[in-house]
């Protein structure tokens, strides 16, 4: 017997039906064959539907990389969330957020490289800072700023408020260096996670000093409009 939560989740219509069939092929497909050989005419053809139907629903494959992103940062919180409700220090609650964000891209490992290739130019529709990543960008902020909020740790009111976003683009940045680190199973991408989370850890007492929490203030405001 199916929730009603459940009920409303579930594709009502043909179009629907149709809509999350597609979504689920170009998924699968990213995870099995990469960017580069994911295109919509292959889509089509294993939905059994026209290409024109499949444009109907997503416009171009990077319309279909947006649902990635987002579907990747659903799960992610997904994990992240029931962990963090046991954690109560900041720093625990950050390395949560950061290792089960990182566990949710391996699926994605052995074609991390075509995604980067594809997105890394300010322009590209499919640049993580871009505005139409702007979904999936907002879930992975909203948990870290669920991470910083719900921590013991009573931060400055404006650290606390502009923390997050930086947060978001370390993470960022920490994915890029997984993508290419080619030591055993990531391991200095792990080993980079837990010697930034110490040296945040040395941090943490300074940030009420003025001569701290003032530059600080103003690096976080600027890396707050970094955008593509």
């Amino acid at each position: 017997m199916f929730s009603s939560d459940a009920t409303e989740r579930m594709p009502q219509t043909k179009s629907e039906r149709t809509r999350a069939a597609l979504r689920e092929i170009a998924l699968r497909s990213f995870r099995e064959r990469g960017y580069d050989e994911t295109t919509i005419r292959l889509i089509a053809a294993e939905a059994g539907v026209s290409v024109g139907t499949t444009n109907y629903h997503f416009a171009s494959k990077n319309h279909l990389v947006q649902e990635l992103y987002l579907e990747v940062q659903e799960r992610h919180r997904a994990v992240a969330e029931p962990l963090l409700a046991e954690a109560p220090g900041l720093v625990d609650r950050l390395a949560i957020v950061y290792r089960t964000g990182i566990a949710e891209l391996e699926p994605y490992r052995a074609h991390a490289a075509e995604f980067v290739s594809a997105s890394i130019s300010p322009r590209s529709p499919i640049n993580p800072l871009s505005h139409e990543s702007s979904a999936a960008l907002g879930v992975l902020e909203d948990l870290f700023h669920e991470a910083v909020e719900g921590s013991g740790h009573a931060l400055p009111a404006d650290i606390r408020d502009l923390l997050p976003r930086a947060l978001v683009l370390a993470h960022l940045l920490l994915a890029l260096f997984w993508v290419y680190d080619s030591s055993p199973d990531q391991r200095r991408t792990r080993e980079l996670l837990t010697r930034g989370l110490a040296l945040f850890t040395v941090a943490l007492p300074f940030l009420r000093l003025p001569v701290v929490r003032g530059p600080l203030r103003q690096l976080l405001q600027l890396l707050g409009g970094v955008t593509a």
